[in-house]
């Protein structure tokens, strides 16, 4: 794995070796997510990077660009393997890394965020309870754009709480949803 544009394009990434701990993102879908964020905002101050797994997702927006990361991830050797790749591509300064729970991260976390990645498990059947609990948080502005990788036998829903779906695209078994806070009259 590797990072695929900006400033650190081509550093190889390490991962977790064992495949129950994550599924990393391929390149095609990190490109795709990438090439409709780009399309879509030019506003990459504040980016969280939930089930962060190798950072692969936030490291990318680093190198993009983005001014500062926040990794949510709650696999110590996952946390471990995000800073090891942060301190390799010298982007540690702009990041900082939460070893726990998403749901307790929403929870806690207090600023409001441009961009918001979210790769969880495939199997994981609360998606949609935690991009709920997302789109009521003060983590998500008006401007905020949620991103979240699930697979296409788990289809999300179009709106979950203020968030509406704004674009969804298919590679393979992947499905990228791209959800943004709906604007009230």
């Amino acid at each position: 794995m590797r990072v695929i544009a900006g400033k650190v394009k081509g550093h190889r990434l390490k991962a977790p070796k064992d495949a129950r701990i994550t599924r990393p993102a391929t390149d095609l879908v990190r490109g795709a997510i990438f090439s409709i964020l780009e399309a879509t905002t030019s506003e990459w101050t504040q980016v969280l990077d939930l089930f962060s797994g190798s950072g692969a997702l936030g490291i990318e927006a680093l190198s993009r660009g983005a001014q500062w990361v926040d990794f949510v991830e709650q696999e110590p050797r996952c946390c471990d393997i995000i800073r090891q790749n942060l301190e390799k591509t010298r982007l540690i300064a702009q990041a900082r890394i939460y070893c726990c729970d998403v749901a307790k991260a929403i929870l806690f976390l207090n600023k409001e965020y441009s961009i918001i990645l979210m790769d969880p498990p495939y199997s994981n059947p609360s998606i949609g309870k935690l991009v709920t609990q997302l789109a009521t948080s003060p983590l998500v502005g008006p401007n905020s754009i949620v991103v979240v990788t699930h697979s296409s036998r788990l289809p999300l829903e179009p709106v979950y709480a203020t968030l509406s779906l704004a674009k969804e695209r298919r590679h393979g078994d992947s499905c990228i949803a791209v959800y943004r806070k709906e604007n009230k009259p």
